[in-house]
């Protein structure tokens, strides 16, 4: 199955109101931004869009306010996972429904199901709509890892279509870049290893840090995918520190923290996330204004 997710996809921020109520209009400047910042594709629902924490309307409207905005000029996909399989399919087909361009796929947390249990998951997941499937492993987030020959045997499904690969094991994306069928795609879940990702032959990044700046984001990708390496590095460099600072607390605290400094959205999360600690927020304020990113730390 053709699909259009290479090079930067933003995983995008849900911003709320003072009060904790969707804002709407917030979301709609992000995802112009993005347009204009000129990512590939956008990936709004998944862990930074603290998709955990909406209600059903709620993340209904954010899909349907992305695909209004994108208005067709940006591939969408939209994070569906869940750790029940029946709740995943049915998020899957209302967004075929809606018309999104794809769904992220989480592997199943907490339960800790077993190499078959998550073959079988993806499997009714891939057969519930005829939507690219990206396939989300992340073993720090949901306890238990997807064996290579598990990712590969889900590889077959037509429309199962790449991986988001954030396992935290670089011999094992080695091996899923050496062993996946053609066309299958493989983004970095990680900004810190877009380059050596895309640079042993990895399709792209879901990204954090392109919320912030997508455009610089995005010649880092293009750089590599193109093989001019020297220039990619040097741009990776420059970037290092405030990658390391949208992590300094857990994704997406950092991260809205740093677009409110920037005025673009209330800083407001929903429990069990909370606002930064006064250190740490001093420490992303200032690697903010030395990337050039705000003019001030205060």
């Amino acid at each position: 199955m053709r699909h259009p997710f290479r090079g930067v996809g933003t995983a995008l921020v849900t911003p709320f109101q003072n009060g904790g109520a969707l804002d709407q209009k917030a979301l709609r400047r992000l995802v112009q931004r993005q347009i204009r910042g000129k990512v590939d594709f956008l990936v709004p629902l998944g862990t930074t869009g603290e998709m955990a924490t909406l209600d059903e309307s709620e993340y209904f409207r954010v899909a349907e306010i992305c695909l209004e905005e994108a208005g067709g000029e940006l591939p969408i996909m939209v994070g569906a996972g869940s750790n029940n399989t029946a709740r995943a399919v049915f998020l899957t087909r209302k967004l075929h429904q809606m018309g999104v361009n794809g769904t992220l796929q989480v592997v199943p947390y907490y339960n800790k199901p077993t190499q078959e249990g998550q073959y079988q998951h993806f499997r009714e997941i891939a057969e519930a709509a005829p939507l690219p499937v990206i396939i989300y492993n992340i073993q720090g987030r949901t306890g238990v890892n997807m064996a290579t020959s598990t990712l590969i045997r889900l590889a077959e499904i037509d429309n199962i279509v790449g991986v988001k690969e954030a396992s935290g094991n670089f011999n094992q994306v080695l091996e899923v870049l050496q062993r996946r069928p053609k066309d299958f795609a493989v983004l970095s879940g990680d900004d810190i290893w877009t380059l050596p990702i895309v640079a042993c032959g990895g399709d792209g990044v879901i990204s954090v840090l392109s919320n912030l700046v997508p455009d610089r984001t995005k010649k880092l990708v293009d750089l590599t995918l193109a093989g001019k390496l020297e220039a990619a590095r040097k741009l990776h460099n420059q970037l290092l520190d405030l990658i390391h600072a949208l992590f300094i607390e857990t994704n997406p605290i950092p991260v809205k923290a740093a677009l409110n400094a920037m005025g673009l959205i209330d800083e407001e999360y929903r429990l069990p996330l909370a606002p930064m600690q006064a250190d740490n927020r001093r420490r992303l304020l200032q690697v903010l204004k030395e990337a050039k990113v705000i003019n001030k730390t205060s």
